[in-house]
């Protein structure tokens, strides 16, 4: 494995799970796999699990970390060839990445959508960009498509807490005043489609995900009915894919309550807005997986890092 930008990285899920949730007995078993390697992070967006997680993950295994918040630190990046930069940009990716690679021996990326233009957004250009001219193994901490770090965590979560072989889970749209890019549900069902389970989404008209991602799952617009029943319910907002970018419906009606979410354990990848997307009582109560799944993100990071160190 070169790179980790998505979950089609992870050649063997179950192996990686099982391997992630052994590091968490003994987080620091591989901690000289990282001595005298350093990772650089570079957050194009805000982050808080995904941040505080990979440092965590690169401190178990002996890596040295570097930390720039490019939104407000680094130099406005131009990711188009053939251009005459007396504009807005002030340095181009070509060289950026040559250079950062130069202080360090991984980079991993953090660029959200900005969900004005899909063909944009799809290129992945600040993921791509830094892949094709940096020299040293690049991770994707979220882009404008997929948030593996967070898939694989959700796997170790599941993997820790079903009781039975085939369990049914569902993915639900929830409201959310914002529009909310795509990344963490097309990564989840990516994943899901990997795993031995019943699996199904369910979310307003209007609401399809890429339909290259979701083929061969059972969609459903009628919530509850999609709800009956299940053991993991991943709640979730996005914006509109085919109306790109386009918030179609606010229905609080989707918050997902005590009474839909019956026996089953609720997820969420965080933050999330309470009593839009999710009522207290579900948030605070038992059957949240939550914090759990937070805790997961640095296991599903180290494993990543470690897969990658062990190529280096």
């Amino acid at each position: 494995m070169k790179h980790f930008l998505t979950v089609k990285d992870i050649d063997s899920l179950p192996q990686w799970v099982a391997e992630a949730i052994a590091l968490k007995q003994d987080p620091y078993q591989f901690k000289n796999l990282g001595r005298g390697k350093t990772i650089c992070l570079l957050f194009f967006n805000n982050s808080l699990r995904t941040r505080l997680s990979t440092q965590k993950a690169a401190i178990h295994l002996g890596m040295e970390v570097m930390v720039m918040n490019f939104g407000n630190e680094g130099w406005s990046l131009e990711y188009e060839d053939g251009l005459i930069m007396d504009q807005g940009t002030s340095e181009h990716i070509r060289e950026a990445a040559q250079v950062v690679s130069q202080y360090c021996d991984m980079v991993a990326i953090r660029a959200f959508a900005g969900l004005k233009d899909k063909s944009k957004d799809e290129a992945e250009e600040v993921l791509m960009g830094f892949t094709q001219f940096a020299s040293v193994p690049v991770v994707n901490m979220e882009s404008s498509t997929a948030h593996p770090l967070q898939a694989l965590a959700d796997a170790i979560t599941l993997a820790e807490n079903k009781i039975t072989a085939k369990p049914k889970v569902v993915l639900s749209w929830a409201p959310h005043p914002k529009a909310l890019p795509h990344a963490v549900a097309n990564s989840f069902v990516r994943m899901i489609k990997r795993q031995e389970v019943d699996f199904s989404i369910t979310h307003p008209e209007g609401y399809e995900l890429n339909p290259e991602i979701t083929e061969g799952c059972p969609v459903a617009y009628d919530q509850e009915k999609a709800l009956e029943n299940a053991d993991f319910i991943y709640v979730k907002n996005w914006s509109s894919y085919t109306h790109y970018g386009q918030i179609l419906s606010k229905d609080a009606n989707w918050m997902m309550t005590s009474e839909k979410l019956g026996n089953a354990k609720f997820m969420h990848c965080l933050p999330v807005r309470r009593n839009v997307v999710v009522e207290d009582v579900v948030l605070d109560g038992t059957q949240s997986l939550v914090v759990e799944q937070a805790k997961n993100r640095t296991f599903s990071a180290q494993i990543v890092l470690k897969k990658l160190l062990e190529e280096l």
